[in-house]
């Protein structure tokens, strides 16, 4: 108990030295896995992508909390994100990780020496003929039969393999002789615009694919393209920004929960007038008198310097202002029409919309909210909820 007594305390010291509080709740995370496994149906298994640390979140705690909550296949950019993952999979669940979860990542043979993903039971996404052989020619040198994905580009023209490649392939399919594909896949470019004619041609594509492998699951369906209807999801989805809340819909309104919350800590207030300007570059100049709070978040923390005389944050449910150039360390606010006791240094203010998230944010700054996440920075002190 005095152990328990102490972490807390030296958890709630860190807490009050932090500049920002960055919330994480995990219960929401995995109400938006159940919601888009209740969207694709029952015979559709549903993955979920990890990567970038869990979209900054935090793969050690989300891995687990996704895991728990039904996830059996994880797909991850670089290898040592598998391995971080496998770890924290291994000791925070009941999930035995050599039977019963696979993590692909995403990168290929190219993120690790193929002996690599051999010993430590991590799937490849094989990207390219050349990268069919290797594993082919492992197999073969261990004579064994070893997992893989493979992916084929339907048009997104990044990786997997191209038409000419994939048709290649198809003359000659003893090249996948020893490899045992555990899934074929390929990923939308537009599916977050559910008009734009490419999702049309990427899925006729994706289907004639799919017809040459009848027996190996197929996996297409992104966040959004799971809401582009039931032809997209074929055996595997594999959402990714959606779990963590972001609007796979835009334009519409978000059917997942908000699973971040981000705050900043008020570490000076400033009375100025309109001979006075904010920030570097004198880049915003009072018009009349105005009461400012200096806030210990900037763009080292993820908060972006394109937010310059754009963002907006909240103290309650009233909305202010930010004023000035976004420096490293630090952010103004204009907080004139806030009743000042309501503002002392100390006060930690919402940064994120309490209702939108960061894709309101996202959108002052002109970007997307997968980068409002990503950017995040290791200075906050972070809380997970929920589990």
């Amino acid at each position: 108990m005095q152990n328990q007594r102490s972490s807390s305390s030296l958890e709630n010291s860190i807490a009050l030295r932090a500049g920002g509080l960055l919330t994480i709740d995990l219960a929401a995370l995995q109400s938006n896995y159940r919601r888009l496994c209740d969207e694709i149906g029952q015979n559709v298994a549903c993955a979920a992508a990890v990567k970038a640390d869990a979209y900054g979140l935090g793969v050690v705690r989300v891995g687990p909390a996704l895991a728990e909550a039904g996830a059996r296949r994880f797909f991850v950019a670089h290898f040592d994100e598998a391995l971080t993952l496998k770890s924290a999979l291994a000791a925070q669940t009941a999930v035995d990780v050599h039977t019963g979860c696979e993590i692909f990542v995403l990168n290929g043979l190219i993120a690790a020496p193929a002996e690599e993903f051999v010993a430590h039971n991590i799937r490849p996404v094989l990207n390219s003929l050349g990268e069919v052989d290797s594993w082919q020619g492992l197999a073969r040198a261990k004579n064994q039969i070893l997992p893989a994905a493979l992916h084929v580009d339907t048009g997104m023209c990044r990786l997997g393999l191209p038409d000419s490649e994939y048709q290649a392939l198809q003359s000659s399919k003893e090249q996948l002789e020893g490899i045992d594909l555990r899934v074929i896949m390929s990923h939308l470019a537009c599916a977050d615009m559910p008009d734009h004619p490419l999702n049309r041609q990427q899925l006729t594509a994706f289907q004639q694919i799919r017809a040459a492998f009848p027996d190996t699951p197929a996996s297409f369906a992104n966040s959004s393209g799971i809401f582009l209807g039931p032809e997209y999801h074929f055996d595997v989805a594999r959402p990714g920004v959606a779990l963590y809340g972001i609007n796979p819909l835009p334009g519409h309104v978000n059917p997942m929960r908000q699973v971040v919350r981000l705050k900043g800590k008020i570490l000076q207030l400033r009375e100025i007038d309109a001979s006075q300007s904010v920030g570097y570059g004198a880049a915003y100049q009072a018009a009349g008198p105005m009461r400012i709070a200096t806030v210990a978040v900037g763009y080292a923390d993820g908060y972006l310097r394109a937010l310059s005389d754009r963002g907006h944050a909240w103290i309650g449910d009233r909305r202010v202002n930010v004023v000035g150039r976004v420096s490293m360390d630090l952010l103004a606010l204009d907080v004139t029409a806030i009743p000042a006791d309501d503002v002392v240094p100390g006060t930690f203010v919402d940064l994120f919309d309490p209702e939108i998230g960061a894709d309101a944010l996202a959108a002052e700054a002109g970007t997307i909210g997968y980068e409002i996440l990503t950017a995040l920075g290791q200075r906050y002190h972070r809380e997970y909820l929920g589990t």
